[in-house]
């Protein structure tokens, strides 16, 4: 059989791994138009923050070394321009040399990736870089350094832009701005799970200006960036917009392009059963709401390589679709998310409740816990789990590739309780992380709590008939409370019930939310209306 793949990285070299271990018969041609086939793009800020000293490090497998390795013809710096289907044959120009020759399949692969968005690229200067290959991050450390930049603005405040932001901290004379359309950073996160996000970045001295996006640029001497609202002097761009599928190549042969990308089956076929497409190209389904989605991730291009070099050889395998799952470290903290967020909840209707909570990432009294903060979205109905964030320095990674899992099977706030999950001091508690957002969202599901946001709470505020219950400790209370909050300590609240007004509604926090879950119990049992406040003074800290 004759396998000719467009384009090499997670999807293109991985594919032509997989084939030749299932069929080292098989003629495997892999094209790519570049000067690498195989480096680890996920790695190019790192570099360019010389956390990564050497380039090198970067290249997974070099051309000749692939080809050593796993029998592949290999030819880079090659370009596909025009599949003829029917003929089941590609044109490719050498772009060395201008040269035109045709080469023929029986399968074909397409993994072209997707090409970083620059509505400025009418404007031609050095000033402005995008990042997508290494020859771009080398460009990008080498102007910066060359060319001693005092002032770097990043487009787009997305994964890329963030980790671009915090690899350029290491340059600690840079002065640093990140311009994002959107409200908040990181579009997949929640807006109030953002605000940590921001909190770290300004700590660092790192610029935000959210809600704002970028009219214009024109170069001066100084670039000069026409906001939507106000103006901005910088000695350097770098657009970190987004990434758009790269679906030329497809539209123009006749295959079902959408404006996301190319449209695959389960078995990622193109509409044409003999032409297989893969990666940041493709759309897939999300596993959660069967919805059509564009997600360029690493981890789901690895993973339909597989189905794709399964199909070929005829091993039926479907791929599943994609829940979302990424993480980035930012600065001494970690992200990480999964599944839906909030907006997605809405957009589709479903009925969705949120809890937070807050517990240390190990046993509190085995030096060096940490705290995590844990944000869930639940189906109001059956508490299946629909999506998750977490935020901290220590187990952010485990908390949500559990959590992932758990999304990924379907699985509700019931089985959160009885994972039974690995524990000793140093790694955990007896009660885990999970096992502690389980209870919570249990409790809640079974009528013993009802659980709000501080964002509720600002309106609830506003009608007589609610107050909020502070119940922390007399020193907590004097470093800093809600506005107009009543003050008394969970140890205290039996002794003074003929404080409060049996004709109010109460809403209580403490510090995370367990022991206000407690003075919840407390209260409820003694007739008074109340409502625990998720996240407690710790997520609210944050948030104002």
């Amino acid at each position: 059989m004759k396998i000719v793949i467009v384009g090499g990285v997670a999807g293109g070299a991985t594919t032509a791994a997989r084939l030749r271990r299932l069929d080292e018969k098989a003629e495997i041609i892999m094209i790519d138009r570049g000067y690498h086939i195989s480096f680890a793009n996920c790695g190019l800020p790192y570099y360019v923050g010389d956390v990564i000293k050497n380039k090198e490090e970067l290249l997974l497998q070099t051309p000749e070394s692939f080809n050593k390795r796993f029998d592949v013809d290999v030819r880079i710096r090659e370009e596909v321009e025009k599949i003829e289907p029917n003929e089941k044959k590609i044109i490719i120009k050498k772009l060395e040399t201008g040269e035109v020759y045709e080469e023929s399949y029986e399968k074909l692969v397409l993994s072209p990736g997707a090409e970083p968005i620059n509505p400025f690229k009418n404007l031609k200067t050095e000033k402005i870089k995008t990042l997508r290959t290494v020859e771009d991050a080398i460009g990008i450390k080498e102007y910066i350094i060359n060319n001693s930049i005092k002032n770097v603005t990043i487009i787009g405040g997305g994964y890329i832009g963030v980790e671009m932001a915090e690899n350029l901290r290491n340059y600690p004379d840079l002065n640093i701005t990140i311009v994002q359309k959107g409200t908040h950073l990181i579009n997949p996160l929640d807006e109030d799970m953002a605000c940590f996000v921001h909190k770290k970045l300004k700590e660092r001295k790192i610029n935000l200006i959210l809600n704002n996006g970028v009219k214009n640029i024109e170069e001066k001497e100084k670039l000069k960036i026409t906001l939507e609202d106000g103006e901005l002097d910088t000695d350097f761009v770098i657009l970190c917009i987004g990434v758009k599928a790269e679906t030329e190549l497809a539209k123009n042969c006749g295959l079902e392009v959408t404006n996301k990308g190319i449209l695959v089956n389960e078995y990622m076929q193109t509409s044409n059963k003999d032409i297989y497409a893969l990666g940041d190209a493709v759309v897939v389904k999300n596993s959660i709401t069967e919805n059509s989605v564009y997600t360029p991730l690493a981890g789901p291009a690895n993973r339909q390589a597989r189905v794709v070099a399964n199909n070929i050889v005829g091993k039926l395998t479907t791929y599943e679709g994609v829940i979302g799952s990424s993480i980035l470290k930012i600065f001494d903290y970690d992200l990480a998310m999964t599944g839906l967020n909030e907006k997605n909840c809405k957009e589709l209707e479903i009925e969705y409740k949120t809890i937070i909570v807050s517990p240390n990432s190990h046993a509190g009294y085995y030096p060096g816990a940490r705290l995590l903060t844990i944000k869930a979205l639940y189906n109001k109905k059956d508490g299946k789990i629909l999506g998750a964030q977490v935020w901290g320095k220590e187990g952010v990674d485990k908390v949500c590739d559990i959590l992932g899992t758990v999304i990924k099977m379907k699985m509700t706030a019931y089985d959160l309780e009885k994972l039974e999950l690995c524990y000793a001091p140093p790694f955990s508690s007896a009660k885990s992380p999970v096992n502690i957002l389980g209870n919570s969202i249990v409790n809640q599901m079974d009528g013993l709590v009802n659980n709000i946001t501080w964002k509720e709470v600002d309106e609830l505020v506003k009608s007589k008939e609610y107050c909020v219950l502070d119940v922390r400790t007399d020193g907590e209370y004097e470093r800093g409370a809600y506005k107009d909050c009543i003050h008394i300590p969970l140890d205290e609240i039996r002794n003074r019930l003929e404080e409060l007004d049996e004709n109010k509604t109460y809403l209580v926090y403490c510090r995370t939310g367990l022991r206000s879950y407690i003075a919840c119990r407390i209260l409820l049992q003694n007739g008074f209306k109340v409502e625990n406040i998720t996240g407690g003074y710790y997520f609210y800290s944050v948030l104002n």
